[in-house]
C-alpha cells in the first residue's frame, strides 16, 4: 500500500490542478479561452562592490607574513624601479644645504669614516675607500657603484646617523635637504644609492613579480629601537624622568615635545661631522618617551644581569639600574589584542636561541658576538651579530622570564628563527606557521650598513618568500618585506605630516602573495603602522591607540594612510 500511495497522490494533484484550471480559476468567468500563464518577475543579483570585493580579498587571507630587514631608503635600492610614481632620474629636489638652514653647500661632505671598513667585508674583493677618496663629492644624489666602482650592494659601507630627533633635522619640514648638514660618520654618504638593480637585486624579482609600495614610510622618526616598537604596536615606550636617567635626555630648542636639538658649537657640515656638536641628542624626550636605542630589561639583553654586591642575582633580567635599560612595558600591542582574540601568532628572530644561551650561560652572561663583523677566522663563518633591540616584543611585562606565565608566553610566542632562518624555513615547510608571522633576519643577514651588505640578506629574504611559495599555506597568505627605517639615507619623497613621532622617511616595501596584484605599482600612502592596520582589519580588532593617533595625525593634514588591502588583487577572490 505505501507504494500505491506514493503514486497516487501525484495523480490526485495533478487533478485538482486540471479542474482548477478548467473552472477558470476564482474568477468565475465562463469564458473558454485559456487564460495567460503568469511568469514571475526575474530578480537579479546586484553585482559586489569594490568596498564588498575588498572586504572578500581582505578576509581570504589567512596568513599574514612580516619580514623586516634593515636601514634602506627607497631611492638607495629602488630609484629607477619600472613604473615608479616619481622616478629619481627625472624627479625634482632641493640641494642640500649647511647648517645654517640657507647656504647650499658647494660639496657633499666627505664621508669620514670611509665608505668602506676592510675589517667588516663579507666580501674581501671589496676595495678600500678612504674619507680622502671621498672629497669634494658633487652635492647632488650619486651613483655608488658607479662614482666607486667595486663597491656595490657586495660590500659592507660606513653606518650613517638614524636617530629621531637627526631624521627630523634632516627631513626640515618636508624639504629633505640638510641630510648631509645633520649626519655624523657618514658624512656625503646619505646621498648615495646603487644603480643598476634589475639584473642583480634578488628582491627586485619579487617586487616586480607581484606589488612594489612606491609611497611607505617609516613608522616613527629615528632607528631601529622605535621603528621596532612601531611594528608591533604604533606607540613610543614610555620611561618616565628620574634624577638617575635624567642625563639621558635630549635639550632641544623648540620645547618638550620638539625635535631640534641645542647645538653647542657651530659648524660648517664641510669642516666637521655633526658627533659632536649638540649638547645633548638623548634616548629620551623631555616628558618621558624612550625614542633612540635602549636595552630590553630581560635576556637577551645587551646589558648583563645584576653584578652589584649584595644585589639579589637575577640571571634572567638586565641590570635594572642601568640607566640604559628600558623599564618593563604594559602598554597595548597587536601580539595582546591578537591573542585576546584568540588568533595565533609569532615572532621569529634569527639567533634567538643562540643568543639567549649566551645570556642565560650558567657559568655567566655573555653578550653578543659582534664585536666582530664580516667573517670569523675561518673565513667563511659570519658572526652571527645578534641586535637586542631588534626584538621588541622583549621589552614587554607579558614576557616576563621570571614569572609562570611570563614563560608560557615567551614559548607560545617568541620563537628562534635560527642563526641562518633555518627553524623558521622549517615552519614554512610543515605548514605550522600560525596566522601572523613576524621575521627578523639576524644581524649579519638584515642589511644594515656598517655590519651588512645588501646582497647577502637580500638573497636570504627572496629564499624565503620562494620557500612560503612552496608551503601548503601560501594559497591564502599575504607576505610583507619591509625595513625598519631608512638607515640614515636621503630619499626625495617627503613624508606626510603624521603625528609627533612619524612617520618618517621612505623605505621599500614588497607585498607578495598568491591574490597579491601581479606587477603592480601601488601608489597609495602607507606606513609600517599600516601592517598593523590590516591585521587589525583582518582579525577584527580593536584598534591600537597608537593607530588612532597616526590616523588622526594624517587626516588633519589630508592625507588618508593605507591599509595594504589595495594591494589585493579582487579579481582573484571575487568567485
Amino acid at each position: 500500500m505505501k507504494s500505491t500511495h506514493k503514486i497516487i497522490a501525484p495523480l490526485v494533484a495533478v487533478a485538482l490542478a486540471t479542474g482548477l484550471a478548467a473552472c477558470g480559476g476564482s474568477s468565475g468567468d465562463d469564458d473558454d479561452t485559456p487564460s495567460t500563464p503568469v511568469t514571475p518577475p526575474v530578480t537579479s543579483t546586484p553585482a559586489p562592490t569594490q568596498e564588498e570585493l575588498a572586504a572578500k580579498a581582505v578576509d581570504n587571507i589567512q596568513n599574514v607574513v612580516v619580514i623586516y630587514a634593515e636601514n634602506r631608503s627607497f631611492d638607495n635600492l629602488y630609484s629607477d624601479f619600472p613604473g615608479l610614481d616619481s622616478p629619481l632620474a627625472t624627479a625634482t629636489f632641493e640641494k642640500q644645504v649647511d647648517r645654517d638652514g640657507t647656504t647650499v653647500l658647494s660639496s657633499l661632505p666627505q664621508v669620514w669614516a670611509g665608505l668602506t671598513v676592510p675589517a667588516a667585508q663579507f666580501d674581501t674583493t671589496v676595495p678600500t675607500v678612504t674619507a680622502t677618496q671621498t672629497t669634494g663629492m658633487v652635492n647632488a644624489p650619486f651613483s655608488i657603484n658607479e662614482t666607486y666602482p667595486g663597491v656595490d650592494i657586495n660590500a659592507v659601507n660606513a653606518d650613517m646617523w638614524h636617530n629621531f630627533y637627526q631624521n627630523q633635522m634632516q627631513i626640515n619640514g618636508g624639504k629633505n635637504n640638510m641630510f648631509a648638514a645633520w649626519a655624523d660618520n657618514g658624512g656625503g654618504l646619505v646621498m648615495g644609492h646603487f644603480s643598476g638593480n634589475a639584473t642583480k637585486l634578488p628582491l627586485w624579482k619579487v617586487a616586480q613579480k607581484y606589488t612594489m609600495a612606491d609611497h611607505f614610510f617609516m613608522g616613527a622618526f629615528g632607528g631601529s629601537f622605535l621603528n621596532h616598537q612601531y611594528l608591533i604596536a604604533s606607540a613610543a615606550p614610555v620611561d618616565p624622568i628620574t634624577p638617575q636617567n635624567v642625563g639621558k635626555v635630549a635639550v632641544l630648542d623648540d620645547g618638550p615635545q620638539g625635535y631640534k636639538l641645542t647645538q653647542k658649537t657651530t659648524t660648517s657640515a664641510l669642516t666637521t661631522s655633526a658627533s659632536a656638536i649638540f649638547t645633548l641628542s638623548g634616548a629620551l624626550t623631555p616628558d618621558g618617551y624612550a625614542v633612540n636605542t635602549m636595552q630590553p630589561p630581560y635576556q637577551p639583553s645587551g646589558v648583563a644581569p645584576v653584578t652589584v654586591s649584595g644585589a639579589t642575582p637575577q640571571p634572567l633580567m638586565a641590570d635594572q639600574s642601568n640607566t640604559g635599560v628600558l623599564p618593563p612595558q604594559s602598554g597595548p600591542t597587536i601580539g595582546d589584542y591578537l591573542s585576546d582574540k584568540n588568533v595565533e601568532w609569532a615572532w621569529y628572530s634569527g639567533g634567538w636561541a643562540f643568543q639567549t644561551a649566551r645570556a642565560t650561560n650558567p657559568a655567566g652572561y655573555v653578550g653578543s658576538d659582534y664585536t666582530g663583523t664580516g667573517l670569523q677566522a675561518d673565513g667563511k663563518t659570519a658572526f652571527v651579530n645578534f641586535q637586542f633591540h631588534h626584538q621588541p616584543f622583549n621589552y614587554f611585562k607579558r614576557f616576563d622570564p621570571t614569572t609562570a606565565s611570563g614563560i608560557a608566553q615567551r614559548a607560545d610566542h617568541l620563537k628562534d628563527g635560527g642563526v641562518n632562518g633555518e627553524q623558521f624555513i622549517a615552519d614554512i615547510r610543515a605548514g605550522k606557521l600560525p596566522p601572523v608571522s613576524f621575521y627578523k633576519p639576524v644581524g649579519n643577514l638584515n642589511e644594515h650598513n656598517g655590519y651588512a651588505d645588501v646582497v647577502r640578506g637580500d638573497q636570504h629574504i627572496a629564499d624565503i618568500i620562494s620557500e612560503l611559495e612552496k608551503s601548503p599555506q601560501w594559497g591564502h597568505m599575504l607576505v610583507v618585506v619591509t625595513y625598519d627605517e631608512n638607515g640614515g639615507i636621503w630619499d626625495h619623497v617627503a613624508p606626510p605630516k603624521g603625528d609627533r613621532f612619524g612617520p618618517g622617511s621612505r623605505i621599500p616595501a614588497i607585498v607578495a602573495g598568491p591574490t597579491v596584484r601581479k606587477g603592480y605599482v601601488d601608489h597609495t600612502m602607507y606606513d609600517t603602522t599600516s601592517i598593523l592596520r590590516f591585521i587589525t582589519r583582518r582579525w577584527d580588532l580593536p584598534t591600537l591607540p597608537g593607530l588612532q593617533m597616526r590616523e588622526d595625525g594624517l587626516k588633519a593634514n589630508g592625507v588618508d594612510q593605507g591599509d595594504l588591502s589595495n594591494t589585493l588583487d579582487t579579481t582573484a577572490t571575487a568567485s
